[in-house]
């Protein structure tokens, strides 16, 4: 099998500890020791979120996570506005009138963050919405919302704030009771340093309420249900239980070293990428880049598509490009997950070399160079978070 750098943002790079841990025998999620475990897995995920509210495990992607927030908290023909700023706004408005939901899209121009009076606004005129959906980081575009500004909004108003902070949870601080964030979902494959599969949610004493009453069919993601059964200790279903495992020594180091080390080397190689993209002559997308992916504008004349081709086939190099109305026009490097210093500076390398094999000469050799230089340099001062198991 080909050897990749792989700098996505998600799935990420995963520590040779945690790929170790998921090669362990098969354990039953009903033993006493999965089960101690697995609370222990619970109590540690309250500590991230930062939240003395229950933080729930689904087996699913984040995608799931966003259905649970929806389903335990509406009732058809509930009345929700939706933030659309990217890909995957589009997918929770979509999302939410799947199940009956009344919505408005508050439609911000990709690559821009929303503006505290739009939803200000929306909520005036909507005094019986009972839901603000946004993403903290929009992973399509790169931008980072100000989530605490409009948690101060949703504060004295009926609408439950509900944060997708899939690729935002662990890369950057969001004290979920501090901001009184009502609902806030993550997911394994990310700052966790994870496969895809698994999904974290958690609810405030305000949306718990928006539970008894939702009418929303559910099942699988009855959080209630849940709730029960991990008040008895054990979950409502079988658990991901190679994940799970994997979680609790994520957990356990991360915790151990403190979340800050692992926010300042993200938002480390965050820096390290804009600075020697610039220094390259290049744009950055996003009009408040997040820590945690970095989305790089193409240069006109060349197809961002066969750019990243290129970085896969000659460099071994792995990042996302653009979505839908962005489809060749972006490369999206990730900064979470077990990224070395060695690994930026070749994506780097990798990035302006295929440009200029698309266009000769559109990066001059000089030019990244000191991109390079100064990436590590930035780098240096802030090494990776090391697991020890």
């Amino acid at each position: 099998m080909k050897s990749y750098t792989l700098m996505t943002p998600g799935p990420v790079p995963l520590p040779p500890e945690v790929l170790e841990i998921m090669a362990r025998p098969m354990e039953h999620h009903r033993t006493p020791e999965f089960v101690q475990l697995f609370n222990r897995v619970l109590a540690n995920l309250k500590k991230v979120f930062l939240t003395e509210e229950p933080v729930f495990i689904h087996t699913s992607t984040g995608s799931g996570g966003m259905e649970s927030a929806l389903v335990n908290c509406l009732s058809p023909g509930d009345e929700v506005i939706s933030i659309v700023s990217g890909k995957f706004g589009e997918r929770w408005a979509d999302m939410a009138e799947v199940y009956g939901a009344k919505v408005t899209r508050i439609e911000v121009p990709w690559g821009q963050v929303v503006r505290r009076e739009q939803v200000e606004d929306a909520l005036r005129k909507q005094p019986n919405a009972v839901a603000v959906l946004c993403q903290a980081c929009e992973t399509s575009t790169g931008v980072l919302h100000p989530i605490r500004e409009l948690a101060q909004l949703t504060k004295n108003h009926r609408a439950v704030l509900m944060v997708d902070a899939i690729t935002a949870m662990g890369a950057l601080p969001l004290p979920m009771d501090e901001w009184g964030l009502d609902v806030l979902i993550a997911g394994s494959q990310k700052a966790f340093m994870l496969p895809t599969g698994l999904s974290f949610i958690s609810f405030s004493k305000k949306a718990w309420k928006l539970t008894e009453t939702s009418k929303c069919p559910k099942f699988y993601f009855d959080i209630r249900a849940e709730r029960e059964a991990n008040e008895n200790g054990e979950s409502l279903f079988s658990s991901a239980v190679t994940h799970v495992r994997a979680l609790d020594l994520v957990l356990e180091i991360f915790l151990g070293q403190g979340m800050h080390r692992v926010y300042e080397r993200i938002q480390a190689l965050s820096k390290a990428t804009i600075v020697a993209a610039r220094e390259m002559g290049l744009e950055i997308f996003s009009s408040t880049p997040s820590p945690s992916l970095t989305a790089i504008k193409i240069p006109d004349g060349i197809d961002g598509q066969k750019v990243r081709a290129e970085m896969e086939k000659s460099f071994a190099v792995i990042v996302m490009g653009g979505q839908d109305q962005l489809k060749g026009k972006i490369i999206r490097i990730g900064h979470m997950g077990a990224i070395r210093d060695e690994d930026l500076i070749a994506t780097l390398r990798a990035l302006a070399g295929s440009i200029n094999k698309m266009k000769l000469g559109a990066i001059d050799d000089a030019k990244v160079e000191a991109a390079c230089t100064k990436a590590s340099g930035i780098l240096r001062e802030t090494p990776a978070v090391v697991l020890k198991t």
